[in-house]
């Protein structure tokens, strides 16, 4: 492992700093091999913040600075890749604040496959979003395409089993650290992704979930994907900011009609008032995306 990795995963297990954060620093110390030399003052302004956190995070950062992260890592089964790695997906660096670091545990290969479709929708998702997926999905997975979810309940979970059940491709972005399992019920799920498809986080592995966490994660499921299919949404949905953050980067919305008499079509509904392309075959979707491989 070279000298900036090993210092920015140190650095990074400090303070989970996004890439566009940990420029200025970058800027003035290529390598981060001078960071233990600065003065809490110098790091505050370099990656601003007060010096009482600058000079926690200096005290912390060299008390690990020599630890030995590939050894430390391969023990846990996870790769960290770095945003400067071949293997880091060229959309992220797209994205919002692009994450520094992605941790992953499972088939590393996956991250690589340039169609990924990401599908969200409501932690309370019927058995509606299930019926849709399994006619949907089949389309999606026989043209290779990798589909990206949060893990979460509701319709993260559906297309992650669906998917599976499929035999298709699919990686899940968690809100937390790679030690967690959240929600507790998905530790079934999560531990078999773990071994057959991929799991991610921007989060150290020790960091536990915080609901901040989690808007800040669907930039990522977002910037993975050429486009966001909502399976259903309420009109004030935690969901819509992934979509907020798919449309700032140029991703194709799909949304599934439903009900108007179901309160989980309204937010779906207003989508495809506000332009989202409806669907109800997975066909429609590879025709509106053809060519997008080479978008990402």
């Amino acid at each position: 492992m070279d000298e900036l990795t090993s210092n920015l995963l140190a650095l990074h297990y400090v303070q989970p700093l996004t890439a566009n954060r940990l420029s200025p620093i970058l800027q003035v110390d290529r390598t981060l091999q001078n960071l233990s030399y600065m003065t809490p003052s110098q790091i505050a302004l370099l990656l601003k913040m007060n010096t009482l956190k600058a000079s926690s995070l200096l005290n912390n950062f060299k008390k690990i600075q020599h630890t030995d992260w590939q050894q430390y890592y391969a023990e846990k089964n996870i790769t960290p890749i770095p945003f400067y790695d071949e293997r880091y997906p060229k959309s992220l660096l797209d994205v919002f604040d692009p994450p520094a670091v992605i941790y992953c545990r499972g088939k590393i290969p996956i991250l690589q496959k340039k169609k990924k479709i990401a599908i969200v929708g409501s932690r309370e998702s019927t058995n509606y979003s299930q019926k849709c997926l399994g006619e949907i999905l089949p389309t999606l997975i026989s043209h290779d395409i990798v589909i990206v979810s949060g893990l979460a309940k509701g319709a993260d979970q559906m297309a992650h089993e669906t998917t599976i059940r499929l035999s298709g491709q699919t990686i899940a972005v968690l809100g937390c650290g790679l030690d967690h399992i959240y929600p507790r019920e998905h530790e079934v799920l999560q531990s078999y992704m773990e071994k057959h498809q991929l799991i991610i986080s921007e989060y150290p592995p020790y960091m536990t979930p915080k609901k901040w966490h989690f808007p800040m994660r669907n930039r990522i499921i977002s910037g993975l994907s050429a486009a966001v299919l909502v399976t259903e949404a309420a009109i004030k949905s935690g969901t819509l900011s992934t979509v907020d953050y798919a449309l700032n980067h140029g991703r194709n919305i799909f949304s599934i009609p439903g009900s108007i008499f179901s309160p989980l079509s309204k937010g779906s509904h207003k989508l495809i008032l506000e332009g989202a392309t409806p669907v109800w075959e997975g066909h429609q979707i590879i025709e509106e995306t053809e060519g997008f491989s080479n978008q990402l």
